[in-house]
């Protein structure tokens, strides 16, 4: 195992130090890290969403950058915004909260779209763009966004484009017993959750570790059967008479970057159908739409994917 991958999978460890019984959400994270990508919670209230995003950047030594997304957040209370010094005369740039390395946008889903636009640059390009002018954002940059289910009172849905965006949409659901027992003992032997430092948690990676690690990644050997699956299963997305959207190119190029990612995260050195199985449901439930007849079935979308996954013949 080279030093980065090691360095890299002790994130996990300092993270459990705080969270019990997420380790596939951690995981997501870290593979979403890996390749640049964003990524999207969801959950009901109290299940350590908001927690789980905070110590990942603590145990990465990064900047972490937390907004509560609201029905009157404006723009530019993400983004930043030109103000006026009365001592210079002049306009000068305040940066917003959006100027760190893992910005956590919490309950994205209670602000309206024009505010939930604000990051698609960011999210895109790296940037923002203020009264004419780019300003680049710190490398590297990485959104992870809570939201509940949008049946909740007071969520407006977030647009196809903003979806298409996140590498992953994790669910993340309540923890087993155990685990939750776990929890509770933690709490009440002492067990603060707003101190990190006091929970033990350490600073394991740094930027050249995490560039290493993203060099490793993308070295990564995948078959070009593997690439023909990937091929397939998108392909069958926008065939599948359940659905009404299927998976953008924007998709099919995630899911081969997850994939090596996931892969690499397990110790190995290519990528087999097995990565591409596990990253399938993260990367495509959210960039796919039901039609309504389907809808009116009780048809769920993860449900088809897993359809997707066991008609698509695997490559041997």
């Amino acid at each position: 195992m080279s030093a980065a991958r090691e360095m890299i999978q002790s994130v996990r460890t300092e993270v459990g130090k705080v969270v019990v019984g997420q380790d596939g959400v951690v995981t997501g994270l870290l593979t979403a890290l890996l390749v640049g990508g964003h990524v999207l919670l969801e959950g009901v209230p109290g299940v350590a969403k908001t927690l789980t995003a905070k110590t990942l950047a603590a145990a990465l030594d990064v900047q972490f950058s937390r907004v509560q997304f609201t029905p009157d957040l404006m723009p530019s209370d993400v983004t930043g915004q030109m103000t006026f010094s009365q001592s210079s005369g002049e306009f000068t740039f305040r940066p917003g909260p959006i100027f760190t390395n893992i910005l956590l946008a919490d309950e994205i889903n209670r602000t309206p779209p024009k505010t939930q636009a604000s990051l698609l640059e960011a999210m895109e390009e790296r940037q923002v763009s203020i009264d004419g002018a780019s300003r680049q954002l710190p490398n590297p940059f990485m959104v992870i966004a809570t939201q509940n289910p949008v049946e909740y009172e007071g969520t407006y849905p977030l647009p196809e484009a903003q979806l298409d965006r996140f590498l992953f949409k994790l669910i993340v659901g309540y923890p087993a017993v155990d685990h939750e027992t776990a929890m509770l003992t933690r709490h009440h032997n002492g067990f603060d959750p707003r101190d990190l430092v006091g929970a033990g948690v350490r600073a394991v990676t740094n930027d050249s570790v995490l560039a290493e690690a993203r060099a490793e990644v993308g070295a990564m050997v995948v078959d070009d059967k593997i690439i023909d699956y990937l091929v397939s299963l998108v392909t069958a997305t926008r065939t599948s008479p359940s659905l009404s959207l299927g998976v953008s190119p924007r998709g099919g190029a995630a899911m081969l970057h997850a994939a090596k990612a996931w892969a690499w995260l397990s110790n190995k050195s290519f990528v087999t159908p097995d990565e591409v199985k596990v990253i399938a449901k993260p990367v495509m439930r959210h960039r796919v739409a039901l039609r309504s007849e389907a809808e009116l079935e009780g048809v769920q979308v993860d449900g088809v994917i897993d359809g997707i996954l066991a008609a698509v013949p695997v490559p041997r």
